[in-house]
């Protein structure tokens, strides 16, 4: 077998579609449009995929249940162990050192959870503590300092 030899299986081509070149060639005039209507004009058919053609929009048919608080307050968790695997004996943490060492998002409330055993003494500043945690850092040695929303 040899390259020019090649050809696609049965079926797999079509013949591209040639439009608005006169009547004979079977798609002239309406150029396979059909008459009338929006989609058979130029221009006139820059709807967004959702338009459902003056019908009620699905996202208005379907119920809706339940409610979204627009003011509630999402919590970045961080556990002990955590703390005590990337921060040494005495040194601060806060929203922004933990963003540093990787362990949170910019910009969100930082709560610390009392997973682990934590081993080092540190100054702890956050935005909420569980009260397992915060013990655990008073027995260690360490400070506890919540900070405002």
């Amino acid at each position: 077998m040899k390259l020019h030899e090649l050809k696609p299986n049965k079926g797999a081509t079509h013949k591209k579609k040639i439009v608005g070149r006169g009547i004979g060639s079977g798609h002239g005039k309406t150029s396979t449009r059909g008459h009338k209507g929006q989609k058979s004009r130029s221009g006139d058919s820059k709807l967004p995929a959702r338009f459902e053609g003056g019908q009620t929009p699905f996202i208005m048919r379907i119920p809706k249940r339940g409610f979204k608080n627009p003011t509630k307050l999402e919590y970045e968790i961080v556990n002990l162990k955590d703390l005590d695997k990337k921060f040494n004996e005495n040194e601060e943490v806060n929203p922004q050192t933990l963003k540093e060492k990787g362990l949170v998002k910019e910009g969100e409330c930082v709560k610390i959870l009392g997973d682990g055993q934590l081993t080092k003494k540190l100054v702890v500043k956050a935005h909420a503590f569980s009260s397992s945690a915060e013990e655990k850092i008073l027995a260690a040695g360490g400070q506890v300092e919540k900070i405002s929303k």
